[in-house]
């Protein structure tokens, strides 16, 4: 029996109201129709997520933020859970409509379908927003808020989304990464770009592995794969911040071609010669940070950090939900209980007015302003601005512009479906800061008890690279990853263009894959032809490039307060080691690159596998006090399982 989407039946299905011979027949009817069973679907997750909203406020009450300072009265319009059950009505009645009269709704998609009927939500909201006008109410018990009529909220549903082939799929957002190709030395020879700490895509990419998927690809940044690692450098031994070092070895995965690596150490600082921290937690407590993983997780992440300061030490705690509100002022690192009880104290509730929270966070980092010690704002967050300021390049803008105070920035990000990497990565590299990803209470432990001073304490600021590549040695070239760092090459002398920072005892590391003049590019290498040049001679200046050099590394930094950049010099001469008699750290990052363009199927993975990369991480494990290589390897073997699945 075939049925017609148009048949009331289907809708009667879904919501269990047919006898017990017509449900038999319909169950029979659906198992032949994957088309009426998506619609059926579609049908009961509006529904119940329309319910699940309406409960949750009927059922709620005033948060219980008792230590909030109030800021400023926030009117509270009509009630919301008469006005949601009034626009789900209309809402559902609006689906069930077009049902009965739109034979279009057949044709779409259940994406589609989904994102159309949280349109129809809110616009009923929107429709009896302005059908019943809101008495003035007075705002909730011990929480008043920083706007004087904040906006209401409008409904988001995250209803588990599907794809065309039924495949589950959420609202996470990533920047769009095109990886950089091989460039001819010869008519390219400087390379650019500003250096990265961040680490958050390989914790979140172990989520997903952990959790039986492999990421989407622009999840995988390699830079930040790489730099989630420390390596083996030795420390500084003049008065620079870090040392600059290189080596290199034949490319595990295209023989022909040489691995370069470029490592920076950042000079380490025992903790008990910590400057004072003048610290303010901005927290976001939006209804999207309620799961387990988000703020239940970002609490107990604080309280380790607390647990580590001091008495010279200060810490405030800035919420924001549909407005921003004062959890703590600004307390010094004795008053432990003070702080903790605090955090206990918060709870998810509300849309996310970011912007509101940044601006509260800011100016309570500046009223405790300390001199030479470590001015910072932690925001832990999922990315989700739903209210107020939502659009990135007015929220990156906003932080570049409090970036500017000398308070610095860290994000870090929780949460799955819907988490909005590619704003938080904008906002710590515009904050002077670092991006971390916490999937887990231990790599809490890690960013802000293991590396808290690399954390919280940085040492050089602005820090470029610019790679100048010698054409008689070096035909084409490739940087591995830092896609979102590339400079222009007249950025690197200007001190107006800002980079990245180096925290205390950091390691930064760069892989470039090199085409030695003569080799034999493998196809993912070959460059499209240039036209001559007329006014000029492509032929490089005789005397210059018949050095034994391969490259000179120029390397550009500011002191944490500074405006003004040094630099730093060193050439590079390629001694032809092959790479099994390679560095274990330089093996070890090389089975990290190989990884993510696995994950990434990128073009030049070249000859790489899964099992190389298992047995390169292996040879490059060292001592591995902390366990994170064996991590590595672990998560490896996990991706390979699930790619024999696929």
């Amino acid at each position: 029996m075939n049925i017609n989407l148009d048949d009331p039946r289907l809708t009667a299905y879904a919501f269990d109201e047919l006898s017990g011979a017509e449900k038999a027949e319909m169950e029979a009817v659906l198992a032949a129709s994957p088309e009426a069973q998506e619609f059926v679907r579609e049908v009961r997750q509006l529904s119940g997520a329309l319910k699940a909203e309406y409960d949750a406020e009927r059922e709620s009450r005033p948060i219980p933020h008792t230590n909030i300072v109030p800021l400023a009265q926030k009117d509270e319009p009509w009630s919301f859970s008469r006005r949601l059950a009034l626009a789900a009505a209309v809402a559902l009645f609006a689906v069930i409509g077009a049902i009965a009269i739109g034979p279009e709704l057949r044709k779409r998609t259940a994406t589609e379908s989904m994102f159309s009927h949280s349109q129809m939500l809110n616009q009923a909201v929107d429709a009896v927003d302005g059908a019943v006008p809101p008495p003035p109410q007075g705002p909730a018990e011990g929480v008043e808020f920083a706007s004087a009529k904040a906006a209401e909220p409008k409904i988001t549903l995250a209803l588990g989304l599907t794809d065309e082939a039924g495949r589950q799929f959420n609202t996470a957002r990533y920047g769009q990464i095109e990886e950089n190709p091989f460039l001819a030395a010869a008519s390219n020879p400087l390379s650019t770009f500003s250096i990265d700490v961040d680490t958050a895509s390989y914790s979140n990419i172990r989520r997903f592995i952990e959790n039986g998927s492999l990421p989407p690809k622009d999840a995988v940044r390699i830079e930040e794969m790489i730099n989630y690692f420390a390596y083996d450098y030795p420390q500084p031994n003049d008065d620079t911040p870090f040392s600059v070092n290189l080596d290199a070895a034949s490319c595990p995965w295209q023989p022909a071609h040489r691995l370069v690596r470029i490592g920076l150490q950042g000079l380490e600082m025992p903790n008990d010669l910590r400057p004072a921290s003048n610290l303010v937690f901005l927290l976001d407590v939006s209804d999207s940070m309620e799961p387990a993983n988000r703020l239940p997780l970002v609490k107990q992440a604080m309280r380790l950090l607390v647990d580590k300061l001091g008495e010279n030490d200060r810490v405030g705690i800035v919420v924001y939900a549909g407005a921003s509100g004062l959890a703590l002022p600004s307390t010094t690192g004795n008053h432990k209980e003070q702080i903790r009880a605090a955090l206990e104290n918060l709870h998810a509730g509300g849309s996310t007015n970011g912007a509101q929270g940044i601006e509260l966070a800011y100016q309570m980092a500046a009223e405790h302003f300390i001199k030479g010690g470590v001015n910072r704002v932690i925001l832990a967050t999922d990315g989700d601005f739903n209210v107020g300021t939502t659009s990135e390049g007015e929220l990156v803008r906003l932080i570049e512009e409090k970036a500017k105070s000398g308070v610095f920035l860290s994000v870090l990000g929780v949460g799955d479906d819907n988490l909005n990497d590619s704003m938080m990565q904008k906002l710590a590299d515009k904050g002077n800061g670092n991006y971390a990803y916490l999937d887990s209470l231990d790599e809490a432990r890690k960013v802000l008890v293991r590396q808290i001073n690399a954390t919280l304490v940085t040492i050089a600021k602005d820090v470029k690279i610019q790679v100048e590549f010698n054409p008689a040695r070096v035909a084409l070239y490739r940087l591995i990853g830092y896609e979102k760092r590339l400079l222009r090459k007249e950025d690197f002398n200007n001190d107006k263009i800002d980079a990245g920072e180096i925290g205390a005892g950091h390691t930064v590391t760069a892989l470039y894959e090199v085409v030695p003049v003569g080799a034999e590019p493998n196809p993912a290498a070959s460059v499209p032809p240039v036209d001559p040049l007329k006014y000029q001679s492509p032929v490089p200046a005789p005397g210059k490039s018949d050095l034994p050099e391969l490259l000179t590394v120029k390397v550009r930094y500011k002191q944490p307060d500074g405006d003004t950049s040094k630099l730093l010099e060193r050439p590079f001469a390629d001694s032809g080691a092959d790479f099994a008699s390679a560095a274990p750290d330089l093996k070890f990052a090389a089975a990290v690159a190989e990884f993510g363009m696995i994950l990434r199927d990128s073009e030049f993975k070249g000859s790489g596998s899964l099992g190389a990369v298992i047995e390169w991480a292996q040879q490059g494990m060292g001592a591995d006090v902390e366990g994170y290589r064996g991590g590595f390897l672990d998560l490896v073997r996990k991706a390979q399982h699930l790619n024999a699945r696929m």
